[in-house]
C-alpha cells in the first residue's frame, strides 16, 4: 500500500506505483513517474521529467530532475532517469538534461553518498558509488561499477571507464581508461584495480592481460598511437582489452597520465 505523508505536496497527474512511500514536506510535480516500493525521505523534491525506478530509497532533502544549470536551457522537456535499487543519499542535486541528450541518468544498483552532484545530461551506470561531496560537470560519463572517492571534481564532459577507482580529494580533467586505479594530485594512473577486479571474478589470466595492456600504454616508452598498434598486435583481444583499446581511441580529452616510475 502506497503512503503519502498528509504534509506532502504531490500532484494528481504524477504517477506512483504500488508500496510507495512518500515522507513528510515532500513535492512531486506533475510529469513524475516512481516505482514500485520507493521510498522518499523529508523534503525530497521530486521535479518534472523524473523517472525513479523499483524499490529506491532517496533521503531527506534530495533533489530530483530540477532544471539544468545551463544558461542555454529554454525550458525543453527532458528527463532524469534512475534505475531500479538505488540509494540516493542526503541532500544530493540531480538535474534533468538539457536538449544535447535529452536525459540524464542514473543505472540501477547505485549509491550516491550525501551532497552528490549529478549534473545535466550525465550519463552513469550501474553498480556504481560515488562518494560524499562529490560534483561533476554537465556530459559525464562514469562506467559501470566505477567507485569515486568523496570531494571529487569532474570537468565536464569527462570519460570514466567501467571498474575504476578514483581516491578522494581528487580532480578529474582527464578521461579515465577501464580498469584502471587512480589518485593522487594531480591525478594519476596508478595501477590496475587489482582488488576490485578479484572481487567482481576477474580471473588471474584476464588480470595479468590487463596489466601488459596497461604497461604497453604506460611504461614501454611509446606514445598512445604505438602502444595502441603494439597492443592489437601482441596482446589476445579479449573483450577486455578491446575495452580499454576503444576507450583510449574514443577519447576526445585524452586519457589520465601515469605516475612517474621512483617517484
Amino acid at each position: 500500500m502506497t503512503y503519502i505523508h498528509p504534509t506532502a505536496i504531490v500532484d494528481p497527474k504524477a504517477e506512483i506505483a504500488d508500496n510507495v512511500t512518500v515522507g513528510p514536506y515532500c513535492t512531486i510535480a506533475a510529469d513524475v513517474r516512481i516505482g514500485e516500493g520507493t521510498t522518499l525521505g523529508s523534503n525530497v523534491l521530486v521535479d518534472n521529467g523524473a523517472r525513479i525506478g523499483a524499490n529506491c530509497a532517496i533521503h531527506q532533502g534530495t533533489v530530483v530532475a530540477t532544471p539544468p544549470q545551463d544558461l542555454k536551457y529554454a525550458n525543453e522537456k527532458t528527463e532524469f532517469i534512475i534505475g531500479d535499487n538505488c540509494t540516493i543519499r542526503e541532500y544530493c542535486t540531480l538535474n534533468r538534461a538539457t536538449t544535447h541528450s535529452w536525459k540524464s541518468t542514473v543505472g540501477s544498483n547505485c549509491l550516491l553518498m550525501a551532497y552528490v552532484h549529478v549534473a545535466h545530461d550525465c550519463q552513469i551506470g550501474s553498480n556504481v558509488i560515488i562518494a560524499n561531496s562529490t560534483q561533476m560537470g554537465g556530459h559525464c560519463v562514469i562506467g559501470d561499477h566505477a567507485i569515486i572517492g568523496g570531494i571529487t571534481g569532474i570537468h565536464q564532459f569527462s570519460h570514466i571507464g567501467s571498474h575504476v577507482m578514483i581516491g578522494a580529494l581528487s580532480r578529474v580533467v582527464k578521461d579515465i581508461p577501464p580498469y584502471t586505479l587512480c589518485g593522487g594530485d594531480p591525478l594519476r594512473f596508478e595501477g590496475l584495480n587489482s582488488i576490485g577486479l578479484r572481487r567482481r571474478g576477474f580471473s588471474r589470466e584476464m588480470l595479468a592481460l590487463l596489466d601488459r595492456t596497461y604497461h604497453a600504454l604506460y611504461r614501454q616508452g611509446m606514445n598512445t598511437t604505438q602502444a595502441l598498434v603494439w597492443i592489437k598486435e601482441n596482446l589476445e583481444q579479449t573483450p577486455e582489452v578491446n575495452t580499454v583499446v576503444d576507450f583510449v581511441e574514443g577519447s576526445s580529452r585524452g586519457i589520465v597520465k601515469a605516475v612517474r616510475l621512483g617517484s
